[in-house]
């Protein structure tokens, strides 16, 4: 059985069991959280889609850890016109482990 969650303004599409890095949630490390933004559940040949969320779905999750991600980097340059300007970012993320989905 497999789902397609929304959280942080972007689609995951999950099964249990899996551990997947989705946008930062305030949830303390451990902290079992519910997902109810499912747009979509799939088991086998059968499908069920949302319009655009499937009411009284849910997803639970548990929270395994708070981090950064990687820095990128940021560089501009105009060519002859003596500017250079560098920029870093790192992304804040959690780390949740997919539990029971329910459709």
């Amino acid at each position: 059985m497999y789902a397609v969650i929304k959280t942080g303004g972007k689609q995951y599409r999950v099964a249990a069991g899996e551990k997947i890095k989705v946008e930062q949630i305030p949830a303390d490390v451990g902290a079992q959280i519910i997902l109810n933004q499912v747009m979509m559940v799939g088991s086998g040949e059968a499908v069920t889609i949302g319009t655009p969320m499937i009411p009284g779905a849910a997803v639970t999750a548990t929270v395994v850890s708070q981090g950064r991600a990687d820095k990128v980097r940021i560089f501009k340059m105009r060519r002859r016109k003596h500017y250079q300007k560098r920029q870093g970012h790192r992304q804040n993320y959690t780390e949740i482990q997919i539990g029971e989905i329910k459709s």
